[in-house]
């Protein structure tokens, strides 16, 4: 995020429950189904954070964090609740990290929104991801779009779900986001929205995929895509993997110019992605790899009394230099010891028993080469911090 001129924010664990209602729409799943809400003994109607681009909003607006620069870019990475039913993929609490920028309504804000998030996944080594990206347009252009698309959903009425048919009325765009298998089947010959685009929704898109395109970022065009939230307009995008299975998205965004004026600020288009944490550990676990970067770079292995508080204050020694390092907690043989070393991936082992503390010196163990030195133990640290690890 830094590389990119993104800061960090932090907002509550709840808002009131009208900030949601009011940006994410009153017929989503997430506003009708599955907010935790409460009245607290003010009176005060409060909801637990189930999405954080509206919190965001809401800081931004309430600090006028526009007065400070005309583009404002931050990211965040917090908890989240939804009451849903827990599966694969899906949590009552989780974790996402995303990035929210606001000032820039061009297009090559949309694009660097979505090179941050493919780039971050490329960097913890995610392969196989599907980048899918759609326009959905200004909301002047979507009108048109809706009708034709309830004009060619109303012979199909009575073989929508009950949810699909509540959306007919109140949000039939909605319907594209439908999991039903016959549902889906049925909207493959839907109108699409790209046929329903202004010129200059159009145009924006186009530029989009020019950024993408120069910068080396494949992407799939999905033209049912929509997203699941109500205030997105022009650029969506999802990112997805098909390590997840049904559940396959990872990272979901694209711009919502009006949702600042909505939510009572200035009008300043604004554009961002939201990445699931705990889906990105299930992806990063599917690979077939037994081998883990190692957390520790050094472990102190002290066997007697003598040696245990000359191995603890060396170990806090090296952790001042900058150096992860572990030591014995539960005096244990020395072989028990190199046991834990070796399952912890550190670079170096450091042995210091009796003899090793009648002659002032200390055995040092290179894992990385099998190589083993004796070193005075005046010189340890010099040593250590001499190996570059």
């Amino acid at each position: 995020m830094a590389l990119y001129g993104y800061s960090e924010i932090r907002t509550p664990a709840f808002e009131e429950t009208e900030l949601f209602s009011r940006s994410v729409g009153e017929d989503t799943d997430i506003v009708s189904k599955e907010m935790y809400s409460w009245t607290d003994q003010g009176g005060t109607h409060l909801t637990l954070k189930p999405e954080l681009t509206a919190p965001v909003v809401r800081s931004f607006i309430q600090h006028n964090l526009s007065g400070t620069s005309p583009i404002t870019k931050l990211y965040y990475m917090d908890a989240l609740f939804r009451r849903d039913r827990p599966q694969k993929g899906r949590w009552r609490q989780f974790h996402q990290i995303g990035v929210e920028s606001f000032g820039s309504g061009f297009p090559e804000q949309d694009g660097e929104v979505i090179i941050v998030a493919y780039n971050f996944f490329k960097e913890l080594g995610l392969t196989d991801l599907t980048l899918k990206l759609n326009s959905i347009g200004y909301p002047e252009c979507r009108t048109a779009y809706r009708e034709s698309l309830q004009d060619f959903l109303r012979p199909y009425l009575s073989d929508l779900s009950e949810t699909s048919q509540k959306r007919f009325e109140t949000n039939p765009l909605r319907i594209l986001d439908t999991k039903v298998p016959h549902e889906i089947a049925l909207l493959r010959n839907a109108p699409v929205i790209s046929d329903y685009l202004s010129d200059e929704d159009l145009n924006h898109f186009e530029e989009v995929k020019a950024v993408l395109n120069e910068c080396n970022i494949p992407y799939e065009l999905d033209p049912r895509m929509v997203r699941g939230l109500d205030y997105y307009t022009r650029t969506t995008f999802e990112i997805t993997s098909d390590a997840l299975g049904a559940q396959n998205a990872i990272c979901g965004g694209g711009r919502y110019d009006h949702l600042v004026e909505t939510l009572g600020g200035k009008p300043i288009p604004a554009v961002g992605f939201a990445a699931g944490v705990e889906r990105i550990m299930l992806v990063l676990e599917s690979f077939d790899s037994n081998t883990k970067p190692a957390n520790t770079d050094i472990y102190i292995i002290c066997l007697g009394d003598v040696s245990r508080m000359v191995a603890f204050t060396l170990a806090e020694t090296l952790r001042q230099k900058g150096l992860a390092t572990e030591t014995d907690m539960l005096r244990r043989s020395l072989k028990a010891q190199l046991r834990d070393a070796n399952r912890t991936g550190v670079k170096i082992a450091v042995i210091i028993g009796e003899k090793e503390m009648e002659n002032q010196n200390a055995q040092v163990k290179d894992f990385r080469t099998g190589d083993q030195s004796e070193i005075r133990q005046d010189s340890l640290v010099d040593y250590i911090v001499g190996l570059n690890l």
